[in-house]
């Protein structure tokens, strides 16, 4: 789902502080010479809001209030506010546009590796050296538990346990972190990843797609220094990839 920004005037735009500045000149016209620059500050705005954004939420999760955000973004919080009306507008346009890089990163490693193990392997190692574990968007992540007490995540491609209950995507109340569409598109091709990986015998055959999407959670702490969070990650991850592969009985 597009989230469409707000609509800015004609007559003005925010400045790098937060506030408005008027594009008109005294005369009341538009002062064209003046009309361009002020445009290029409002993008600037929208792209330290949205890294911003990113940084805040990856780092306290998506609850961290819009004031953390506006902060450090240097801006204003009414700056924050007049590109995304609520925080809920915000918190959509960041998971899903990660939701969409994961998705890319796993069509990628389905598609240029050949042999299965390496294609799963290479996705989470990608996913997990960008950060993305930590804007994984609750929809996809959640697991909720049936009446039966058969766990229930929100999973399409799961067949391997139909013991446990059907596993598959749940529509969200409307201030769900991603639209369903995009959930179900990196959750479908995640879930190809690992049934490939699961037919060649490289994969536990009880490990399912929100357990390879929890690794990928698991495995991306937020660490105040970036050479020992790499660091971290990457022998976490190590680990965990040891524990999805398949061993010889």
């Amino acid at each position: 789902m597009h989230i469409q920004d707000t609509h800015w005037s004609s007559a003005s735009a925010i400045a790098p502080g937060g506030g408005a500045v008027a594009a008109t000149a005294g005369n009341g016209r538009a002062d064209g010479p003046r009309s361009t620059p002020l445009r290029v500050d409002a993008q600037r705005n929208l792209e330290h809001v949205l890294r911003a954004a990113r940084e805040v939420f990856g780092e306290l999760g998506y609850g961290a209030p819009m004031e953390d955000v506006a902060r450090r973004a240097r801006v204003g919080v009414g700056t924050v506010y007049r590109r995304f009306p609520s925080k809920d507008v915000l918190v959509r346009r960041i998971a899903e546009e990660e939701t969409s890089r994961l998705t890319d990163q796993a069509r990628a490693a389905l598609g240029q590796e050949d042999e299965p193990w390496s294609a799963l392997s290479r996705f989470l190692r990608t996913s997990v050296a960008s950060g993305a574990g930590r804007l994984l968007p609750p929809q996809v992540l959640r697991v909720g538990v049936q009446e039966d007490g058969a766990d229930e995540a929100r999973v399409p491609q799961q067949r391997t346990q139909p013991a446990a209950g059907e596993l598959r995507l749940v529509s969200e109340q409307p201030s769900a972190a991603v639209d369903d569409a995009g959930a179900a598109a990196l959750l479908d091709v995640v879930g190809r990843l690992v049934e490939r990986a699961r037919a060649a015998g490289a994969l536990r055959p009880d490990v399912s797609v929100s357990d390879v999407l929890l690794v990928i959670a698991t495995a991306a702490p937020s660490l105040p220094d970036a050479a020992q969070q790499a660091a971290a990650s990457a022998r976490l991850l190590d680990i965990l990839l040891e524990g999805l592969r398949s061993r010889p009985a």
